[in-house]
């Protein structure tokens, strides 16, 4: 048996759940920007009091790592390590883009065949995402990257197989890559903790943990901030 808390906060999604053995007992979730750090923790209070469960039951909380936004995952980073030291529970970390990727199988509007390839993209700043490339199985076939998307952007793989690219940072890039006949594109996809299931449940049987005191998400780059503009 298995309890496992789940948070995202990657995206503008601010979403949290509840896995017992893998299966999603309890969600809530809602997409829009800047809410995070106002509804996460009373999102985490309505799970345990849907579900009937109590917080001390939790095996692990899971919490996805990036890239992505760097307030977003900072809110949920910092959220599941506070819960991990109170709880004394392991931290487990789940790659943001591979959950889109195993999410994207089952939720997706577009259907997966064997040979199709999933990209997820997050959106950066102006032509650029965060990005990687999986099979229909899950398999890693490029490594995560920020990439400023052009025409000949994944022409390599594009000449070969169909593939979809998702979520929040896919629209913008139909423009550039939509010329070509096995490009797809699904730029409704949100992410969802539900996603994360599957990952944190195999870490969790291999114990493999993050370090609660010392982890950090994964920015991919430095966050710069912006300019105030006087009025």
């Amino acid at each position: 048996m298995s309890l496992i808390l789940l948070i995202e906060t990657a995206t503008t999604s601010c979403s949290v759940a509840l896995a017992n053995n893998g299966q999603i007992i309890a969600l809530r979730e809602i997409n829009q920007r800047n809410i995070h750090a106002e509804v996460i923790t009373v999102y985490i209070h309505d799970l345990f009091i849907e579900s009937a469960k109590i917080i001390e039951q939790v095996d692990a909380v899971a919490v996805s790592s990036g890239p992505g936004s760097y307030t977003g995952l900072r809110i949920g980073v910092s959220t599941a390590k506070g819960l991990c030291f109170a709880l004394d529970k392991p931290l487990i970390a789940v790659d943001t883009l591979a959950s889109m990727s195993q999410g994207y199988k089952a939720r997706g509007s577009i259907k997966v065949n064997s040979d199709t390839l999933l990209c997820p993209m997050i959106d950066a700043r102006r032509m650029e995402v965060y990005t990687a490339l999986f099979d229909s199985v899950g398999h890693e076939l490029k490594p995560t990257t920020a990439e400023i998307i052009d025409e000949i952007s994944f022409a390599d793989v594009l000449d070969k197989n169909t593939v979809i690219f998702f979520g929040d940072g896919a629209e913008k890039c139909r423009a550039a890559l939509g010329h070509h006949p096995n490009a797809r594109f699904d730029g409704d996809f949100i992410n969802s903790a539900q996603d994360m299931a599957t990952i944190a449940e195999k870490k969790l049987n291999a114990h493999i943990f993050a370090d609660v005191a010392y982890y950090e998400p994964y920015y991919l780059k430095e966050f710069i901030a912006g300019v105030k503009k006087s009025v």
